[in-house]
Formats: C-alpha cells, sequence, structure tokens
C-alpha cells in the first residue's frame, strides 16, 4: 500500500543538519564524548553509533577541524575513512559536554517526530482475527469461544481488565496476548527523544526486540511500517523497526516508573513504563497489590485511557505531552469491586473473568501436562488424585496444579532415577510436598 506523506516526511533519512529537526549542537556534542570517550574515532565508527547521514557527520567535522577543535589521526583514500582525534581545545569542549549528560548514543529524534509517527502508526493497524487470536492462546486450555472475549479488546487498543482466584492463568492469557502483537506489524520507533534540550532514551534492549526489515519484505507487508520496510524510502537511522513492545509489571510497580526518570550519573531521562509500551501492551499483574493505592494507579490512567495523550513533567517544571497508544492490562486475583468503585471500572472497556477449571477442563490440562513432561497419561492415577486429593479435602482445583503436580513427579522420578509414572504412592509424595495443609495447634 502508498505510503502516507506524512509517515515519509517523519522517517525518511535526513541528509542535512536542517532536516535532522534537533538543534545541531546535540548531534556535535555527541562526537566529541565519543572522541573523548575512544580517543580516535572513525568517521563510520561515529556514524554507526549516532546514527546520522554520514555527509552531516563530514561536515561537522570538516567544521571542527576548522575551528581547530579535532584533528586528522589517520587519513585515508577516501575522507569517510578518515580518523580523528580531539585536539586540546576539542577535549576541552568535550568536558564542558560531558558536564551536561554522559549520553553517547542515537542522535535523539524530536518529540513532535515521534507523536506523529506514532499517531500514524497506531491509527491504522491492522485488526488482529479470530483466527490469530485463537492461535496465540492454543497452547491454553480455555473455556468455549474463549478468545471471543479477548478479540475485541486486543482490537480496541485500550484496556482490558482480566479478573478471577489465584492459579488459572490470568497472567498466561496475558503473556499470549503480547506475543500476538509482537507477531503483527512490527512498528518504527526511536531510540531516543528530545524536548527542552534534555535526552529521553526509549530504547530498552529487554523490551524492544529488533525485526530485521528483509523478514518483513519476505512476508510481503502492507502497513505504513512495513512499506518503508519494504524499500520504498531509506528510514532515518535514529529509528529502529520492533516487534510490538510487551512491558510487564507486578507488586514491585511504583509511581516513579510511571514518570520520566533523570539519571543523575548519566544525565539523561529514562523513559517511563508506558513510554516504553507505546504501540505494544503494558500488563499489570498482580493489580491491587502494589506499594500504591489501586485507586491512586488508576487515577493515573484516567485521562491517558480517556484522551489517548499522557502529559509527563521534567525536573525543569516544564510539561509534555506525548500519545499513550498501548493496550493496557490489569490482571487480580483481588474481587474488582473491592479494588476500586464502579465508576473506575467503567473507565476500564473489557473485563474478563477467568474461572476456575471445572473437572473437563482439570482432566484435559492433566493430561496435556503428561504429553508436555513425557509422563504417560494413566486414567485410574488421574481418578485418584482426583478423589485423595480433591474431592475428599473438598479442595478447589487451579489450572496451574496440573503442570505443578507433574513436574514434581518428574523431579521426584528423576531423584531416584526410575521413569516417572501416575502411581497413587507418586501422586501423594508430590501432592504432600506441593500442599500446604491446615495443621492443628499442637507442636
Amino acid at each position: 500500500m502508498a505510503i502516507p506523506i506524512q509517515l515519509k516526511h517523519v522517517l525518511t533519512q535526513a541528509t542535512t543538519v536542517e532536516q535532522l529537526g534537533i538543534p545541531p549542537t546535540l548531534v556535535t556534542d555527541l562526537m566529541f564524548r565519543m572522541l573523548f570517550n575512544e580517543g580516535e574515532v572513525s568517521v563510520a565508527r561515529l556514524c554507526d553509533v549516532i546514527r546520522v547521514y554520514p555527509q552531516i557527520i563530514d561536515d561537522f567535522l570538516m567544521q571542527a577541524q576548522h575551528d581547530h577543535l579535532v584533528e586528522v589521526a589517520k587519513a585515508g583514500s577516501i575522507r569517510f575513512s578518515y580518523v580523528y582525534r580531539l585536539t586540546d581545545d576539542g577535549a576541552q569542549r568535550a568536558r564542558d559536554s560531558i558536564e551536561r549528560t554522559h549520553y553517547v548514543g542515537p542522535a535523539p529524534v524530536d518529540m513532535r517526530q515521534y507523536e506523529k509517527a506514532m499517531l500514524l502508526q497506531t491509527g491504522e493497524r491492522q485488526p488482529v482475527t479470530a483466527q490469530q487470536v485463537k492461535k496465540a492462546l492454543s497452547d491454553l486450555i480455555l473455556p468455549e469461544n474463549f478468545h471471543r472475549r479477548i478479540g475485541p479488546a486486543v482490537n480496541s487498543g485500550n484496556s482490558l481488565f482480566l479478573y478471577g482466584p489465584p492459579g488459572n492463568g490470568k497472567t498466561t492469557i496475558a503473556q499470549a496476548i503480547g506475543k500476538l502483537l509482537a507477531g503483527t506489524d512490527p512498528i518504527w520507533l526511536p531510540y531516543a527523544l528530545t524536548v527542552g534540550g534534555q535526552i529521553i532514551q526509549i530504547f530498552d534492549p529487554s523490551l524492544h526486540i529488533h525485526r530485521p526489515e528483509d523478514s518483513v519484505a519476505q512476508a510481503g507487508g502492507s502497513t505504513p511500517a512495513q512499506a518503508l520496510a519494504l524499500g520504498e524510502v531509506k528510514v532515518d537511522k535514529r529509528w529502529g523497526l520492533f516487534q510490538r513492545p510487551a512491558v510487564m509489571v507486578g507488586g514491585e510497580l511504583t509511581m516513579d516508573a510511571l514518570d520520566l526518570r533523570f539519571d543523575p550519573v548519566a544525565k539523561i531521562y529514562q523513559a517511563p513504563l508506558q513510554l516504553k509500551a507505546n504501540g505494544g501492551m503494558f500488563l499489570i499483574d498482580d493489580f491491587g497489590r502494589q506499594p500504591i493505592s489501586p485507586r491512586e494507579l488508576l487515577n493515573r490512567w484516567i485521562v491517558p485511557l480517556e484522551s489517548g495523550v499522557d502529559t509527563l513533567r521534567l525536573d525543569s517544571g516544564q510539561t509534555l505531552q506525548i500519545p499513550f497508544r498501548q493496550l493496557i492490562v490489569f490482571a487480580t486475583n483481588l474481587d474488582p469491586l473491592e479494588l476500586v468503585d464502579a465508576a473506575f471500572l467503567r473507565r476500564i472497556q473489557m473485563k474478563v473473568e477467568v474461572h476456575r477449571p471445572d473437572v473437563t477442563m482439570f482432566y484435559r490440562l492433566f493430561v496435556k501436562m503428561c504429553e508436555t513432561y513425557k509422563v504417560p497419561f494413566d486414567k485410574n492415577g488421574f481418578m485418584y488424585l482426583l478423589k485423595k486429593w480433591y474431592q475428599e479435602p473438598k479442595r478447589e482445583m487451579q489450572s496451574v496444579h496440573p503442570r505443578d503436580i507433574v513436574k514434581t513427579i518428574v523431579s521426584i522420578c528423576a531423584y531416584e532415577g526410575v521413569p516417572p509414572r501416575l502411581l497413587p504412592a507418586l501422586i501423594d509424595e508430590a501432592c504432600t510436598i506441593y500442599f500446604v495443609e491446615k495443621q492443628n495447634n499442637a507442636i
């Protein structure tokens, strides 16, 4: 499909200083810090790290050489093979730059360019199909047509609330949604942003996984992001093509992680989690068990969820608005009505309860786990487990139990050096280890 002209303007390779859309000093200071850190640096190396068009780098170096800030350490047959080093005056310029920030990496992108690119890419996303959602959930044993509760939430790209008793797959379902999004059309994201003269680092290697451009071409991509990867335009190297990110946090989440965080050592800002998750999914697992109250956490999301815009603040007091374009998923074991009131829940579009398995579903889960861990399934052994450890003690079944019990049996048998089997004695030993029984008051 044709690439929207606006997206071309944002992502096309800048070949002049003016087209970069950022103050030239941001690039020159990056060069000086690299030269100071590494001693002697080639033009090619500067281009690889700063990710700016080679001619721009060469023009800056020529001017710096004219100003006696750098000198040629090694000459080559062409200027792009030259190696440079700092003069004494250049070293002082580098020290002054390091006082402001230690950042060395891809040159940042202007916040307005980022906003345009995000709105264009998230506004034209292809909806996931029922077949794709079924496939994403195919490794899970779920009630019939469960995918119909998940698919519309994913396509809405807004919010989803997963609730129900523990151990029944809420986190696993959310992770499957993240993988589903990662397998859809990739997204172009900048490595860093600049606003108010400050640098905000977005790229996180643990969250942002590169998608090779040739793999998109082979797949015959047709969205704007994919079309750019097919060679219709030359993309600015300050942007990378990534799988749609999936950010997952649990009870450790604090409000600080949702705000810009200034690193006093590197002297740059680290992007908050929701900014890193833009274009993908943000899962808040164990909702209600964070150090902050559920009401306080939901209050933080009211405006972004309704407006699609989040507001952040620099230490200087300057505020900036960024696109809030992600599927935000809350997962909790607690009663939603005890966590927050109905008015808050109305702001979350889709609410899906994940029930405990019934006997039929529990049976299917157990068979699947036996296949997974190569334990011969024995129906008599399963019925013994059901009667002795569930029906008699009136224990509630959880979806996680079959996996954990089978794994425990495998571990016991591996320790003894015998093949794993569903024998009553082994089932009793595994369940005694796994379940915590109520104790009487006697010591």
